[in-house]
């Protein structure tokens, strides 16, 4: 990094001596500011941060949705990854979605629902590295949910766009997000009782323990053993909700699939880049698509091309492509499908790969390694499809990066538990996910549905160690782009030198070259996304190479998150793209 502390942009980026945080939210970012001086450390004060989103930003998050986390425990001096995702219930078989008549599972409703596995995410992460009592996390939260924040215009806008469907489908929802029958204006104080009820009780199991621990496991048993698992399950089964088919289906969650959900500490994946160990989490996500990236690019002369050049980004663009295409061909859950990261992640396994790069010329094919592409289901008339499903604006996801003053580091992915793709389950205040879209329905790829299994997501928070010492925690919302920003980021700072909100507030640019994650299963080869910051007479060069330009606003693309450590002045250093209406950076 640069030892500038400016940014050249819109924000400062932040400095302190004792710990930072950078969330989706200022208000969450503040909460777990507070943490930290009260003597939280780094995992309290994620967990802090991560529930306050859930409360502020429930069109990207929810508590029914998932967060897959990296994180580096500065006493044990190892990295680990926190398999953040829910698991498929028993009834949810291929055969189950034949029978249905599913050729591609739908983005809304409740037959995609997993098991909930935010709030157990966090549970673990406090039992094994937290110090603060679960009920002084929550009730700063708790209070946020009964007083209430004021409204801002990308939450409005969301509400606004399937304020219809909840009035005439969701009659829950609309208790919730709406305000006599109407979106909550922007800047109005808006608050959310139902789910200050459901902290409220979680919090009050936590205190009638005297021990930590068993306050943590009681409101763990509480919710996958007890009223909240009873509740979702009771109401996911009674109900038929309409969803993209066009028709209505039931959940197919059960009390025994609560119980059978376990998160769990994981090895990362990681790979070495110009002297960085950089760590993502397992092939259940797409992280690794920026490691393979990364081992690609490290054969190319980067540095000595102009930042942000037609040269430059072709040539990252092209690597990209590679990359995820073996991620749409090759990840899986890996205790359900054999994922041969060994081989992916070698850098032998690059140097075949980088063969295949034209430098004058952008390819318009989808080429994994080793192997022919499978069948990938698809539906064949996209927008007639988004037009059956929830409507309005989609969700998306947030983001959360910690570094405390011993030096451990957070980088979690909340996302899933969307308001406009699943109705709220009545008296707990909040929807299910839909993460269960991502399966494929195709037996022999490895990232096929079944029960207990986990769903390849697009979530993935990064981690970087420099010479085994805490370096970087960074990330990006924005489905199949999230990799593909956090990458571009990465490289203005390792490559070109930024400082951390200069590399954040960078021109970006992405591809939808290969099949969405995401219903309908969209594909758009050979497309190039590009922020209009970046001139047309680089566009014109990369047209001229055969990418299908499309240019966008000028800060349409990269949403990145960042903190880390000066490892010369031990300084903590954060940043928070503007892009992000409410997001923001700060120190203690």
């Amino acid at each position: 990094m640069r030892t500038t502390t400016g940014s050249g942009g819109g924000r400062p980026m932040i400095m302190s001596a004792r710990g930072v945080v950078s969330s989706g939210h200022y208000l969450a970012t503040e909460i777990g500011l507070d943490v930290l001086r009260d003597g939280g450390n780094a995992f309290d004060a994620a967990a802090a941060t991560g529930f306050a989103l859930t409360v502020l930003q429930p069109h990207q998050n929810g508590i029914g949705g998932e967060v897959p986390m990296v994180v580096y425990s500065a006493a044990d001096k190892k990295v680990w990854a926190v398999s953040g995702h829910g698991i498929a219930p028993r009834a949810a078989t291929i055969e189950r979605f034949r029978e249905l008549g599913i050729r591609v599972i739908p983005g809304d409703g409740f037959l995609p629902a997993l098991v909930p596995s935010a709030f157990g995410s966090w549970i673990l992460l406090l039992r094994k590295f937290g110090t603060l009592r679960l009920s002084r996390l929550l009730a700063p939260v708790t209070e946020l949910a009964r007083i209430g924040f004021p409204m801002y215009d990308a939450l409005h806008a969301s509400i606004s766009g399937c304020a219809n469907r909840l009035r005439d489908e969701w009659p829950s929802s609309a208790e919730v997000f709406l305000v006599h029958g109407e979106p909550p204006q922007p800047g109005s104080l808006w608050r959310q009782p139902h789910w200050a009820a459901t902290f409220d009780r979680l919090r009050a199991l936590d205190e009638k323990h005297d021990r930590r621990d068993d306050g943590l496991r009681a409101a763990y048993d509480a919710f996958y053993r007890g009223e909240v698992a009873e509740r979702i399950v009771a109401f996911a089964q009674a109900s038929q909700i309409r969803d993209a088919s066009g028709r209505a289906h039931n959940g197919l969650l059960t009390l025994e699939d609560f119980s059978d959900f376990t998160p769990r500490l994981e090895e990362p994946a990681c790979i070495a880049y110009r002297g960085i160990t950089v760590h993502k989490c397992g092939p259940w996500t797409q992280g690794p698509a920026l490691l393979q990236a990364l081992n690609l690019l490290e054969g190319c002369k980067l540095a000595g091309m102009r930042h942000n050049s037609a040269e430059y980004i072709h040539t990252v663009v092209e690597c990209m492509k590679l990359a995820y295409a073996d991620r749409e061909f090759y990840y899986g859950d890996p205790e359900f499908a054999d994922v041969p990261m060994g081989r992916l992640l070698s850098k032998e396994y690059a140097a075949e790969r980088r063969r295949l790069v034209d430098p004058e010329r952008a390819s318009l094919e989808l080429r994994p390694g080793d192997r022919p592409p499978l069948r990938v289901e698809s539906v064949a008339d996209v927008d007639a499809a988004l037009a059956a499903g929830a409507g309005g604006e989609n969700g998306d996801t947030t983001k959360l990066e910690v570094i405390d003053a011993a030096g451990n580091m957070v980088s979690a992915t909340p996302s899933g538990g969307w308001l406009p793709s699943s109705p709220v389950i009545p008296g707990l205040g909040f929807p299910l996910g839909t993460r269960g879209q991502m399966f494929s329905l195709t037996k022999t790829h490895p990232n096929s549905l079944a029960p207990g299994k986990r769903p390849r997501t697009t979530l993935t928070p990064s981690l970087a160690l420099r010479e085994g010492a805490p370096f970087m925690v960074f990330g990006s919302p924005g489905g199949d782009a999230q990799d593909q920003w956090a990458l571009q980021f990465l490289l203005n700072v390792v490559e070109f030198g930024m400082s951390l909100q200069e590399a954040v507030e960078a021109p970006t640019f992405w591809t939808h070259h290969f099949p969405s994650s995401f219903y309908p299963r969209a594909a758009e080869p050979g497309s190039l996304y590009i922020e209009k910051r970046i001139g047309k007479r680089v566009r014109d060069k990369l047209a001229a190479r055969g990418h299908l330009v499309k240019v966008m606003g000028n800060w349409a693309g990269g949403n990145t998150l960042a903190a880390a450590i000066d490892g010369t002045t031990g300084v903590r250093r954060a940043a928070a793209s503007p892009r992000l209406e409410p997001a923001y950076a700060a120190g203690w």
